[in-house]
């Protein structure tokens, strides 16, 4: 199973919008979590950190909750005694420079401590429990989002793959061809060398042999046709395996490069490109798998 390192998750409170948690997440090599919590859950940071860590496993995480009181529970209040000192020591400081009134009554008013509130900002049990149930749901929304993305991801590296393997298919078809070219060269080149006495036959042969194991891609063909067995069966597994699927495509740049490399075939170069193309889209994808 695929999933994908993108979601989005958001639950509010049943019946009221006053209580409400929002989960974003974006492609990470690691846990990159950021918290948007209000003060009076400040304490409850690293619950609700262990909460989203055993849910979500990997990704740049940003969580936002929020609290607002219902109407009426949120009284305004003010300290006149401070506002009036305020705005008195504001309206001598104007006399002195000889300036107007006009903002005087703003610049008190917002001074700190003129508001008050009788709304205390205190965890309340009850509501925290709510809070908690609000992540979890956010939470599992984001990663069934998750697991809605992967599915798409997955179809895609499951085309990258095919066409891979179509690649291959065809290097195997021109490969007895390749070789028994190869092997109709050295012997025109042999027979077209003066030859002498002195020449040390078995060192000649040894040498011949060397080359054409060095150009021999048998092996890689059998190890990239593996590795692209392995990766869909990953794939396939319950848990999602990007940093596994990762390393699997690095072994199929591998043996992609040193087919390419050793063949010394333009038709089959032209198919090693066509393979390299669809490796890069495979670990660009990659770069959003869980």
């Amino acid at each position: 199973m695929i999933k994908s390192m993108t979601g989005f998750g958001q639950a509010l409170s049943n019946g009221e919008a006053n209580q409400s948690v929002e989960v974003k997440s974006l492609n990470s090599k690691f846990l990159d979590l950021s918290l948007r919590l209000p003060k009076k859950f400040s304490d409850r940071e690293h619950t609700v950190r262990m909460l989203i860590s055993d849910s979500l496993e990997r990704g740049k995480i940003s969580v936002s909750i929020d609290s607002i009181p219902k109407a009426g529970e949120l009284v305004q209040r003010y300290d006149e005694n401070l506002f009036a000192s305020n705005y008195a020591e504001l309206k001598k400081m104007a006399d002195r420079v000889m300036s107007g009134y006009d903002s005087l009554f703003t610049l008190a008013l917002d001074a700190p401590g003129v508001k008050q509130s009788e709304n205390h900002e205190t965890t309340d049990p009850e509501e925290w429990e709510k809070i908690q149930v609000l992540i979890k749901d956010a939470l599992n929304t984001c990663n069934q989002f998750r697991e809605t993305e992967g599915k798409i991801l997955g179809e895609k590296l499951n085309d990258y793959i095919c066409n891979i393997s179509k690649g291959l298919t065809q290097v195997i078809s021109i490969e007895p061809g390749r070789t028994e070219k190869i092997r109709t060269k050295l012997k025109e080149n042999i027979l077209s060398l003066p030859l002498n006495e002195g020449v040390d036959q078995n060192r000649l042969e040894q040498e011949l042999i060397y080359y054409i194991e060095k150009l021999d891609i048998q092996e890689e063909i059998v190890r990239l046709k593996t590795h692209l067995d392995y990766f869909l069966k990953v794939m396939d597994e319950k848990k999602s395996n990007g940093k596994k699927l990762s390393f699997i495509a690095q072994e199929i740049g591998r043996e992609i490069n040193t087919i390419g490399s050793k063949a010394n075939d333009a038709s089959i170069q032209k198919h090693v490109v066509e393979m390299k193309d669809e490796l890069e889209k495979i670990k660009e994808q990659l770069n959003n798998v869980l």
